[in-house]
């Protein structure tokens, strides 16, 4: 690491593979879970939906918690290094339980699915958070933050493009027809994959923001204080709707293709073209916010991201090239809005320091996950209650009113959420120019605590 606090381009793409292991994972999540419970496992569209609010939505304040616990540990590797060690392997085998399909009764399955899943996010939880909060102690400098968070998502675009390039054909090879012997061995490969990407990011990483572990403040003046940290809010509610704005999208993308193109081979050049866009959005993040700043970038993404869905809904089943043009635009713009959200976090994390005194970075990365969690949930629920409101029957030719709601779905609802996201973001206040004040009032401060 330098005098001016940039690390070497090596720890960096380390750093960027642990987010490749948890997107091929996650990824699958967002896409694949949701037509994997239905058509393959046999679960209702509506079990499906309940099933991914409650989950998620309980797993959410076990992210508060990790950041908690993560915050208060304290090892020779680290405070936030060593979960990531921990958390791995756990992590790969949930990751096959949850894709493995049981032979049960109705009630067995969904029984199964709620264990499985929540035991998958539960370590997703314990992994993520702490990961998520190594942006924030890799360097004090907020422009190297935005490109260790750049470089990170990058490598998170390239773990989604394994899993959504890879998916399909590796489930018709290992499967040979057979769908649950198909997921089951991709899963079971992509987990193998992940523990020792997860493996390699420990061992290649340092911590270099080191603050004292807390021991006299309590859990709940810590939760107190993040909730009166008005940037963090603001920064946690534009993640909670990005996330929503993507899931809705990718959720329903096989539905789409399966029904409504009526080739689901087609979906894997979809995705593919629009993660490519999402990789060369999340290059030019840091060139991009140097001109613009982080706030106005963040809102300029959200205003072409709300475009382009919306335009997407006219494309009719032949209009392929279409799709994948609009998708394309689509994901370009989730780029820099992903590499900034992660960004903004270390910056709050920044003024908890400068405005209290007291430095909370895993805490508040687990808005991170937290979003993640918030976010698949309220999009995964409402893919699963409309697709049964407007009429889906999995594995059959769907009605009109069907295909008008998955149409919708996979576009003017992200649109709406895009929509939504850029007037919240009006209101955050850390300006380039509070940026550079507080770095150089922490600085100090620093300077004089340790002498």
């Amino acid at each position: 690491m330098t005098e001016q606090g940039r690390i070497g381009t090596w720890e960096k793409v380390a750093y960027g593979l642990g987010d490749t292991a948890t997107n091929l994972v996650w990824r699958t999540l967002m896409v694949f879970l949701p037509v994997f419970y239905t058509d393959v496992f046999g679960i209702s569209a509506a079990a499906v939906g309940t099933l991914l609010l409650v989950c998620r939505y309980f797993d959410g304040i076990t992210d508060l918690v990790m950041g908690l616990v993560a915050d208060r540990t304290s090892t020779r590797w680290g405070r936030f290094r060593p979960w990531i060690l921990w958390s791995s392997i756990p992590f790969g085998i949930a990751t096959v339980l949850t894709f493995t399909a049981i032979d049960a009764t109705p009630g067995g399955k969904l029984l199964y699915a709620y264990v499985t899943y929540s035991a998958l996010i539960l370590a997703f939880t314990a992994n993520n958070v702490p990961y998520s909060a190594l942006t924030g102690v890799l360097s004090r400098d907020p422009t190297e933050r935005t490109s260790i968070s750049s470089y990170r998502f990058f490598f998170a675009f390239l773990g989604g493009l394994l899993t959504q390039g890879l998916n399909v054909p590796l489930v018709g090879f290992f499967g040979n027809g057979n769908e649950v012997v198909g997921y089951s061995w991709t899963m079971s490969l992509f987990a193998v994959i992940a523990v020792v990407l997860l493996f390699v990011t420990f061992a290649s990483t340092r911590e270099r923001v080191v603050t004292p572990v807390p021991s006299s403040v309590s859990l709940r003046s810590d939760l107190r204080m993040l909730l009166r940290n008005r940037p963090w809010l603001i920064v946690f509610s534009t993640g909670l709707l990005f996330v929503t704005m993507t899931t809705l999208k990718q959720g329903v993308t096989m539905y789409y293709f399966k029904y409504y193109v009526g080739d689901t081979g087609l979906a894997t050049l979809f995705m593919v073209t629009g993660l490519l866009a999402a990789m060369a959005g999340s290059a030019v993040t840091s060139p991009l916010t140097r001109w613009m700043g982080k706030k106005v970038l963040m809102q300029a993404a959200f205003g072409i991201a709300l475009v382009s869905s919306a335009a997407l809904y006219v494309a009719g089943p032949d209009d392929v090239g279409l799709m994948v043009v609009l998708s394309a635009i689509t994901e370009f713009s989730t780029g820099p809005i992903v590499v900034l959200f992660f960004a903004m976090l270390g910056d709050v994390a920044d003024y908890g320091e400068w405005t209290r005194h007291r430095r909370m970075t895993g805490l508040v990365f687990s808005a991170g996950t937290l979003s993640m969690k918030f976010g698949t949930g309220v999009a995964g629920a409402l893919t699963g209650w409309l697709l049964t409101a407007f009429g889906y029957v999995p594995n059959a030719a769907q009605t009109s009113e069907a295909l008008a709601g998955i149409r919708g779905l996979i576009s003017i609802a992200p649109a709406i959420t895009a929509a939504i996201a850029m007037v919240v973001m009006v209101t955050y206040p850390l300006t380039e120019r509070t940026l550079a004040e507080m770095e150089k009032a922490l600085t100090l401060s620093r300077k004089e605590a340790s002498v």
